[in-house]
């Protein structure tokens, strides 16, 4: 059966009401232009909704609009500027299926026959209402002898149209609907990307958060190969809201949960959701990853990653990512901070004035000018830390399990033995490696000079706290600052620690990186690059798989092969394409001992069987088909 589709224009095709920014054109001058505004979008909306008459409801606004004639091609320009977006990403299917698209709405044709000319749609396919002009070309109203100026018009427009074959309507309000409700349309979409409308969607046969939604439900020519509201992506941990609205505005389905979820409650969440955004309290076990039917991406709202099975998800082809960089500054400025509250002694003259003594003293309150600052781990965070600490006057010496570059005039040691027993203060940042375990021990703190500071800020259990509470207590060490510990709670609630109450000891609640720009910025990270692996196949930054930077697509389907790492794929892949006839117009491989992750670009036009050979390829872990 053939079909035809009839879109509305104002808030389908395009994001906006169109009589909503001619008012915006013609009252830019207006003291009363908001409210005058506002008049004119509840009109519309009631007449939307059928609250009131649509002949009522034009009638209102164009009295209210005081427009003319020339401020139509100011609206044009504007209008082509707000194409909605989906709509605007898929002219191919406007190009293919001219002769059966039509466009019937309540609007004007001055205004929509320019706009929708663009996308091959003709003036006789289109069907609205003409304005009325005076001599001066003042809009005094319009052509009531229009169907479409009545209430449902739409009705008796598509009537007379005597469209054959199955006729789908795709508007966002429930005038559209009333096609379907009268029996003349066969099928209504909601059309909700740019506005819902509770009415027409509780109505609708489907609702269509974008085109290429109502193009995948119709195997329709489209941008994409499957719509991102389609795509589940569940946060946890009360990750920043600024990811959920990057994620959101790009067009995925996104659910926002405050909490972290133990292993069983995660195993009942996870199913049907292919992205999941976590922090450092969620941990993501082999039964959860077992439980994940549809996932693609864990993505790390933090730069830990060892709640993550970072092998057994690499094996099922799920890609991790992390923030490695966002909250850097964070914690370096906390280590500063802490170096001088402990140097000083702060935090226990603080404490007497909280109990009402005063003990003004120069005794153990020492400048970091100076002094030997240790850092454990040269990496982002070391770095910036030695830089700073530096400016400020300090000694700076480093030791790194690997080779790395000083800045300024720091140096190098050559163990950690020799880095202990020349610092003054010792500040950990080495990353969550199982070996680091009680890096930090009875041991290696009898090597640190008496009266130094240590400073965790990297992972809970690289510090023996038992020993580092007996080093504290005998006056070895003269303080400490500790954000991390081998066991932290879920949530936010009660906590034990040896460490509590022993003078000139700061305790934080892993807190290092919680900034405000910090959890920004990874809100902005993290989810760039997740979008850039489901839009894309680009895996550059993937903290367990192979790292791929790839070129944009440009008129070219790209077929995503993950597979484990054996001889021979490679081969049966482009022999599987080549028994099509298929065209490679790029093609990228990379593999790690257990992975491979092959990218082919190819040629538009192709036999659908190829995809079923190509996921039948034994050893194939995941498939997915980009366009």
């Amino acid at each position: 059966m053939s079909r035809k589709f009839v879109f509305d224009f104002d808030s389908t095709l395009t994001r906006v009401e169109a009589l909503d920014v001619l008012a915006e054109i013609t009252l830019h001058d207006r003291d009363d232009r908001e409210e005058v505004i506002r008049e004119i979008q509840h009109i519309t909306n009631l007449g939307i909704d059928g609250d009131i008459s649509f002949t009522e409801s034009l009638e209102r606004r164009i009295r209210l609009l005081g427009a003319n004639k020339k401020d139509l091609e100011p609206l044009i320009r504007e209008l082509r500027q707000k194409i909605s977006r989906s709509i605007a990403t898929n002219k191919e299917f406007f190009e293919k299926y001219a002769s059966d698209i039509y466009v019937i709405s309540c609007g004007f044709k001055e205004f929509i026959d320019p706009i929708v000319r663009e996308y091959n749609i003709p003036e006789e396919r289109v069907f609205a209402n003409t304005f009325e002009f005076d001599e001066q070309g003042n809009i005094i109203g319009f052509d009531t002898a229009n169907v479409l100026a009545t209430h449902n018009g739409k009705i008796e427009c598509l009537k007379a149209l005597g469209l054959e074959g199955e006729v789908q309507v795709i508007g966002d309000g429930y005038s559209d609907y009333v096609m379907r409700e009268a029996g003349i349309a066969h099928k209504f979409f909601a059309y909700t990307e740019n506005v819902h409308r509770e009415k027409a969607a509780r109505n609708a046969d489907h609702i269509a958060p974008n085109l290429d939604e109502f193009l995948f439900v119709n195997d329709l020519p489209r941008n994409l190969s499957y719509p991102k509201n389609r795509i589940k992506i569940l946060l946890l941990e009360n990750v920043h809201p600024a990811a959920f609205e990057n994620l959101a505005e790009d067009g995925f389905s996104v659910e926002l949960v405050k909490h972290s979820l133990s292993e069983e409650e995660l195993i009942e969440k996870i199913k049907g959701v292919h992205v999941l955004g976590i922090r450092s309290k969620t941990r993501v076990t082999k039964k959860v990853l077992d439980a994940a039917d549809k996932l693609l991406i864990v993505g790390a709202f933090c730069i830990g990653t060892t709640q993550i099975e970072l092998e057994y998800a690499r094996s099922k082809g799920v890609v991790v990512f992390n923030a490695p960089y966002s909250n850097t500054r964070s914690v370096v400025e906390l280590a500063i901070g802490e170096i001088i509250m402990l140097m000083r002694s702060i935090f226990p003259r603080s404490t007497e004035i909280h109990n009402g003594q005063w003990n003004k003293t120069a005794a153990n309150s020492r400048e970091i000018r100076g002094k030997n600052l240790g850092i454990v781990g040269y990496g982002n965070i070391g770095k910036q830390l030695s830089v700073l600490a530096e400016a400020m006057g300090m000694r700076v010496y480093y030791y790194d399990v690997d080779e790395q570059l000083a800045l300024g005039n720091a140096v190098k040691c050559q163990s950690l033995e020799d880095l202990l027993g020349v610092s003054d203060v010792v500040t950990l940042h080495i990353d969550d490696n199982p070996a680091n375990r009680n890096f930090i021990g009875e041991r290696e703190l009898s090597q640190m000079r008496t009266g130094a500071h240590l400073i965790n800020l990297s992972r809970g259990f690289v510090v023996d706290i038992p020993a580092l509470v007996a080093a504290l207590k005998s006056g070895k060490l003269a303080g400490a600052a500790i954000d991390v510990y081998p066991e932290e709670p879920a949530s936010n609630g009660a906590f034990e620690t040896e460490l509590r109450g022993l003078e000139n000891v700061i305790l934080t609640p892993h807190i290092g990186g919680s900034t405000e720009e910090a959890q920004r910025d990874i809100a902005d990270f993290v989810p760039n690059k997740i979008m850039d692996y489901i839009n894309t196949g680009n895996t550059v930054d993937a903290v367990n798989f192979p790292n791929i930077r790839l070129p944009k697509q440009q008129s070219a389907h790209r077929f995503l092969h993950i597979h484990k790492n054996v001889p021979g794929i490679m081969a049966h892949i482009n022999k599987i394409l080549a028994s099509y006839d298929m065209n490679i117009i790029g093609q990228y491989l990379s593999t790690e001992p257990e992975v491979g992750y092959v990218i082919t670009d190819l040629d538009r036009e192709y036999n659908k069987a190829v995809i079923k050979e190509l996921k039948a390829i034994e050893h194939t872990i995941k498939f997915r088909v980009l366009y």
